[in-house]
């Protein structure tokens, strides 16, 4: 399993000779499957030209802090939630020195400061600038923020001079790049999740819905598939691509996800993300409902029970490691706790859907873990592909415990 399969790296290209390495880099960082974005510094643009990593990455290259088109296309502040990792290469002395005072005076600095992802300096300068008494305070003070450093090198420099300070090679750097990320081994293991929303039909032409848009639940089946686990996703309607290796079962009702989850069984584990209809018409009209002048300006709707999908799953004597989601507007934690007890669940996911930032439909999410033990874990808000690869983690260090 590939570790940057899918894996969002913003690589920053500083003013350095070095730079000419930057293009065979995101080739490396590519081949590894990544998706590669490049930001490049004002000095970086004088020995590589952004058409050159415009072409090997795919994308755009992000230049300038104040560029109104890259602000509309991708901002800095969407760039830094973006990434998993941002990796500079060449890290020059200048670009090391503005990161380690919080200088934010460019866009590669200014992403650096906005970022929640794991930062990776590549060195590369003369030997004489790396083992100056600044630089070298400089590589402290940012260790011990929790940089990580890939190198340098020793060896013949471009300026005549030997010893310490050349950049690692491409090769090189891509592999400690993949070093960073976490193997998440569920190798073996049936991963069954629930998605999107229900609808229940009222007639042919009306139905009962909600507003999930199944962004979460395809997120983690994409998490879960990465990690090497065998997926099945049962989603509701929804507009959105299968994960590869993740096979997908469509459903529409409530009481159709219940039987295509009982038909996935068994699993070793399962995530009701999904957002299931509690509430059904107990009569479906065969024919369109029209207005009836006699019976005033309301219509009537008598309600039923739809079955519980996870409690149920949960209480099976083949019971799975069962995670549900309670997506609340309000007294998140109790009412979640309560969820958590009530269907016999493992671990339950709360997040907060009256924040429109983090709630249906946005591309980003912010949750809370609780466990049986009623221990909380908080994880910060950022991109749904994020949260789904930390809940995977998540679940796969309680399933070993389990």
């Amino acid at each position: 399993m590939q570790r940057l399969f899918r894996k969002r790296i913003v690589l920053g290209v500083g003013g350095g000779i070095a730079a000419y390495k930057s293009a065979e880099l995101v080739r490396r960082l590519r081949d590894q499957g990544a998706e590669v974005r490049v930001v490049m510094t004002q000095g970086g643009r004088e020995f590589i030209t952004p058409l050159t990593l415009q072409a090997l990455s795919g994308h755009p290259v992000h230049l300038d802090l104040l560029d109104p088109a890259a602000e509309a296309a991708m901002g800095h502040i969407e760039l830094a939630r973006w990434a998993d990792l941002v990796l500079i290469a060449p890290a020059t002395a200048d670009v090391m020195a503005r990161l380690a005072q919080g200088v934010a005076n460019d866009l590669l600095t200014t992403l650096v400061l906005a970022t929640d992802a794991q930062i990776a300096l590549a060195p590369a300068m003369n030997q004489a600038m790396w083992r100056d008494p600044a630089t070298q305070s400089n590589a402290e003070l940012l260790r011990g923020r929790g940089f990580h450093f890939f190198g340098p090198a020793a060896g013949s420099q471009a300026c005549g001079d030997v010893g310490p300070g050349r950049m690692l090679e491409a090769e090189e750097l891509a592999q400690r790049a993949a070093d960073c990320f976490q193997v998440l081994d569920l190798t073996g293991q049936h991963v069954l999740i629930t998605a999107g929303p229900t609808q229940e039909n009222i007639d042919p032409v009306r139905y009962i819905t909600n507003h999930s848009s199944g962004k979460m639940g395809f997120a983690l089946a994409e998490a879960a598939a990465e990690a090497g686990a065998r997926v099945t996703l049962v989603t509701g309607p929804v507009h959105l691509p299968t994960p590869d290796r993740v096979t997908r079962v469509d459903v529409v009702s409530a009481r159709d996800m219940l039987a295509a989850c009982e038909a996935a069984m068994p699993a070793d584990v399962l995530i009701a993300a999904a957002a299931v209809a509690d509430y059904r018409p107990e009569v479906v009209a065969s024919q369109k409902l029209k207005k009836d002048p006699t019976k005033g300006d309301g219509l009537l709707l008598q309600l039923v029970r739809n079955p519980d999908i996870l409690a149920t799953l949960a209480q099976r004597a083949d019971r799975p490691f069962s995670v549900g989601f309670a997506a609340e507007t309000e007294n998140l934690l109790e009412y979640a706790s309560r969820k958590l007890k009530d269907k016999n669940l493992d671990l339950i996911v709360a997040n907060d859907v009256a924040n429109p930032s983090i709630g249906f439909n946005s591309e980003e999410n912010a949750i809370t873990v609780i466990d049986r033990e009623l221990h909380e874990n908080a994880f910060a808000q950022t991109s749904k592909g994020k949260i789904a690869r930390q809940l995977i983690a998540f679940i796969a260090d309680r399933l070993k415990r389990h």
